[in-house]
């Protein structure tokens, strides 16, 4: 059976970062929220009260949170961050030219960004996949969500140190 499950590269530290938080999240973060949804429901009127929504609209996110972290660490490929080889692939760090403007950024899930200022492109990205597999010196392009061809550069491939 194919799957189109991506696997996402991740340090251990950013698996350890965010077992963590999935814990939490799981644990104290859901006792906290029931807490806060039973103390605005004893309130009384529900259709008015500001507090009652506001934390189930919290509970919402929260679970979102809990799948999302779910089904990252479940399809994460954990070590450490590729040595560059001047090619670029997930968990590097991307020196481009992009449409005339030089950017460094990290190809990757931002969650193996925590920490740093590097901007961060997903390897689904229409960035990421146009320039995946590309060595320092060749040249691609990708097409915008606006449907404008922009050109890219690959100037330097370099280890994460993140």
């Amino acid at each position: 059976m194919a799957s189109d499950t991506q696997v996402t590269f991740l340090t251990q530290d950013a698996y350890d970062r965010l077992v963590d938080e999935l814990e939490q999240l799981s644990t104290t973060g859901r006792e906290e929220i029931a807490k806060r949804i039973e103390a605005a429901r004893e309130e009384g009127d529900l259709k008015e009260n500001g507090g009652y929504h506001a934390a189930k609209d919290e509970q919402g996110k929260q679970e979102a949170r809990i799948r999302t972290l779910q089904h990252l660490l479940k399809n994460a490929k954990v070590g450490e961050a590729p040595t560059s080889t001047g090619v670029v692939e997930p968990g590097t760090v991307v020196t481009a030219v992009i449409a005339g403007d030089e950017e460094v950024f990290l190809l990757g899930n931002r969650e193996i960004a925590a920490g740093t200022d590097l901007d961060v492109y997903s390897e689904a990205s229409p960035l990421g996949a146009a320039i995946l597999g590309l060595k320092e010196g060749d040249e691609g392009s990708y097409t915008a969500p606006n449907g404008r061809e922009i050109a890219v550069k690959i100037v330097k491939v370099a280890t994460s140190t993140g």
